[in-house]
């Protein structure tokens, strides 16, 4: 079987697939990198199931969505009354979940089972592109509390030997997410931070990159970019688990929203490329 790439992506705002009329081609660009997952997927033909580490699911210690059939999390606020009917009935796995949390629980990173956990937007907005029909299966992963980078780089590695089992590891976040900021205020912060990232991320060796990224709140524009660091960590993740294979831009935008910078990474190497 191949060994997958992972990914961070830039899962855009709330319920946006449902809201064409509401927002034009505003997230063509994003809609379209992320198909190309599914593109890759189809071409490697070894994902059995998709592993989600959501920036919309923080607990004391990792927690793992366990439920066979989960239910939706309208976790936004403000949208169109029909954005909170939208059903997405990907199945679960149970036993890959075990697989995720004894991953974990074997190299000193505390984790448990969730069976109640639904889909965070998170994890269905993103995933809604890439599998519309929602047949594939999905496990969420939380981010501990305390968005440790270190300790979400160690789980990283821990989880690594799931792209070897067909197991797709999505980091879901944004690389830019203050949403004070979100339009013609945020632009200074979020191409600055942007260009951070992708230097950091595509023109170091590995040792370099995770240096940089253990201390990623010396960053230019950090600050402003993440006042609170959720959306960012789960990059943390998908690199732990590829962290010594190169990296690629598969989403970059200057303008969205008409003024921020924005970027999805791929770690390792795309079936096809």
């Amino acid at each position: 079987m191949a060994t997958l790439p992972t990914y961070f992506v830039s899962h855009g705002g709330g319920p946006w697939p449902w809201m064409r009329e509401q927002y034009g081609p505003a997230y063509d660009k994003l809609a379209e990198s992320l198909a190309a997952i599914r593109r890759a997927a189809d071409a490697s033909g070894a994902v059995r199931a998709v592993l989600v580490v959501t920036s919309h699911w923080e607990t004391p210690q990792f927690m793992v969505s366990s439920g066979t059939a989960p239910g939706m999390i309208y976790d936004y606020g403000g949208f169109p009354p029909h954005t909170y009917q939208v059903k997405y009935p990907a199945p679960g796995e149970p036993a890959l979940a075990q697989r995720v949390a004894d991953l974990l629980n074997a190299a000193g990173h505390p984790a448990g089972l969730d069976p109640e956990r639904g889909f965070d937007h998170g994890t269905f907005s993103m995933l809604y592109p890439v599998y519309p029909e929602a047949q594939m299966p999905v496990v969420q992963l939380s981010l501990r509390r305390d968005l440790d980078p270190a300790a979400h780089l160690a789980a990283g590695r821990a989880l690594a030997p799931l792209r070897d089992e067909g197991v797709l590891i999505i980091g879901s976040g944004l690389s830019f997410h203050n949403l004070r900021q979100f339009g013609p205020s945020g632009k200074i912060a979020s191409h600055a931070f942007d260009a951070w990232l992708r230097d950091t991320l595509l023109e170091h060796d590995p040792a370099q990159r995770e240096a940089a990224l253990l201390r990623w709140d010396t960053a230019p524009q950090a600050r402003a970019a993440h006042p609170r660091e959720e959306h960012l960590i789960p990059l943390m993740v998908a690199l732990g688990a590829a962290e010594q294979e190169p990296a690629a831009c598969v989403y970059h935008e200057d303008d969205f929203f008409g003024s921020l910078a924005v970027s999805s990474f791929r770690f390792g190497q795309a079936a096809g490329g």
